[in-house]
């Protein structure tokens, strides 16, 4: 393969790059070689930052060798090179930093359930993105690693915490790279770079060896695509429930691709263009993109109707906050036993370290407050929805922001998630409800850079088949930002 075709195939997604390796016309090794040549064409973005390369090679010659691409039962994802987020994503052997300085040069010693149906499907691990420090901050500008690059402009953040994962897609070094999303960190980068992002039920794929979910079922992981296939893909590779779990999402009645290819019945679909919580950032073009949307799918035979849930935004903030304050502190722990020492303040960023304090003073009460609020306040969302199937609003309120916003210490917890919900508005709330939610870059600013639209519904095949259908009437693979890795090609 010469250097030109690696770069051609940036365009291609996961699933059509399968398909030239059972085809014979590509090995998994050339389509490993042309990934590695696009991440080196892209250091200056810092999506990557731990190379698998020898692993990933190793791993696409057994491939090569068994023949497994050319058999009729291979899935429709083995050969494909892939990238695995620096949280919540572990293999044994490799570095698992999670953005902090204090876990360095910690490795983990077990692969993650989701992480080995990823190997299992024949997907090609070649390294690991960059993420905040733990996925506290909806932007990736992490002081151990530093920002990874948004393709689309130096000057916004490629959101987060799967920042990293998405700048990779985006810029078209890997079709598909996974993620993770607590309170929107899989469909805030995928607004601000342009690229597909569903959060999947709660309960959709497991948490194990080592958890059964992760903070109090805020938690979901899954990847971030460029199409609306690879996404449902993906999802076909991780859902399950492995032994020992505490809860798991009904089993489809077909499978997510076939689910992504069909053409949905008519649904009823709230749209809104306001925040759940006090704000006053939510820019026109955001609310322009939602209701361009909204009539889109209109003239495809959908019901739209204004209005949304309600929910008490003060419980929902102050819930999520707690949460966070214990998940730190238990991160403490893990990076004590770690270093074998207690670790010091400036091995952690400064709005770590608040959450990392106030977990260590959080009340058991408190704690069972929170659980107990979130749980209320998902009844009441889901009482508001009564009546329509889907809800349609902005995945982020602003375009995309710039960096420095998403990561700073505010005093307090409770007023650093304030300052995020005040820029994310909906996210939170998939995460809340157990909701599915999926981003989509349905949508420009006048300066050309993406806007995500969100919709949310019960569950994640609705989604598919209406991201599907909107793939379709309005297209977005040619849509590529200024530092698209495909345009080696043809310079």
């Amino acid at each position: 393969m010469d250097s030109s075709s690696a770069f051609e195939l940036a365009g291609t997604d996961a699933i059509g790059q399968a398909a030239l390796a059972a085809s014979g016309e590509i090995t998994a090794v050339e389509l490993l070689e042309a990934a590695i040549a696009r991440i080196e064409a892209t250091r200056s973005l810092n999506a990557v930052i731990t190379d698998l390369f020898d692993r990933g090679r190793a791993q696409a010659a057994a491939l090569d060798e068994s023949g497994v691409l050319r058999n009729e039962k291979a899935g429709p994802l083995a050969g494909v090179p892939f990238l695995l987020k620096d949280l919540g994503a572990a293999l044994a052997g490799a570095r698992e930093a999670m953005g902090s300085r204090a876990l360095r040069d910690h490795v983990a010693t077990e692969t993650a359930w989701t992480v080995q149906r990823y190997l299992d499907a024949g997907l090609v691990v070649l390294g690991k993105t960059n993420t905040p420090e733990w996925g506290n901050h909806c932007t990736t500008e992490p002081l151990l690693f530093g920002p990874t690059v948004n393709p689309w402009s130096p000057a916004v953040t490629p959101g987060g915490s799967s920042g990293g994962s998405a700048a990779a897609v985006a810029a078209g070094v890997v079709p598909a790279a996974s993620g993770g999303d607590g309170t929107g960190s899989i469909r805030v980068p995928a607004s601000c770079c342009g690229v597909v992002g569903l959060k999947p039920r709660r309960g959709r794929a497991s948490f194990a060896p080592d958890a059964g979910h992760g903070l109090e079922g805020l938690v979901n992981n899954h990847a971030l695509t460029r199409t609306v296939r690879d996404c449902a893909a993906m999802l076909d590779v991780i859902a399950g429930t492995a032994p020992g779990d505490p809860y798991s999402a009904a089993v489809p009645a077909v499978s997510f691709v076939d689910a992504a290819a069909r053409t949905p019945s008519a649904q009823r679909i709230l749209i809104a263009t306001s925040s759940p919580f006090p704000t006053d950032r939510i820019d026109p073009e955001v609310v322009s993109a939602v209701e361009e949307t909204g009539r889109l799918l209109e003239s495809l035979g959908h019901h739209l109707t204004p209005g949304a849930p309600t929910i008490d935004p003060d419980a929902v903030a102050e819930a999520v906050a707690v949460l966070h304050t214990v998940s730190n502190a238990q991160l403490h722990d893990l990076a004590e036993n770690h270093l074998g020492r207690t670790p010091r303040e400036d091995e952690f960023e400064p709005s770590t370290w608040v959450m990392i304090r106030e977990g260590f003073a959080t009340t058991g009460l408190a704690y069972a407050n929170a659980i107990a609020d979130i749980h209320a306040q998902t009844r009441r969302f889901a009482a508001g929805m009564t009546g329509h199937d889907v809800l349609l609003v902005p995945t982020l309120l602003t375009c995309p922001p710039p960096y420095g916003l998403l990561n700073q210490p505010r005093g307090s917890t409770r007023a650093f998630f304030d300052v995020e919900f005040a820029t994310t508005g909906w996210t939170a709330l998939a995460n809340v409800t157990g909701w599915a939610a999926i981003s989509l870059p349905l949508g420009q600013t006048s300066g050309g850079l993406p806007i995500g639209v969100q919709l949310m519904a019960p569950d994640e095949t609705i989604l598919l088949s209406l991201a599907g259908q909107l793939e379709e009437a309005a297209p977005w693979a040619g849509r590529t930002p200024p530092r698209w890795v495909g345009a080696a090609a043809v310079s």
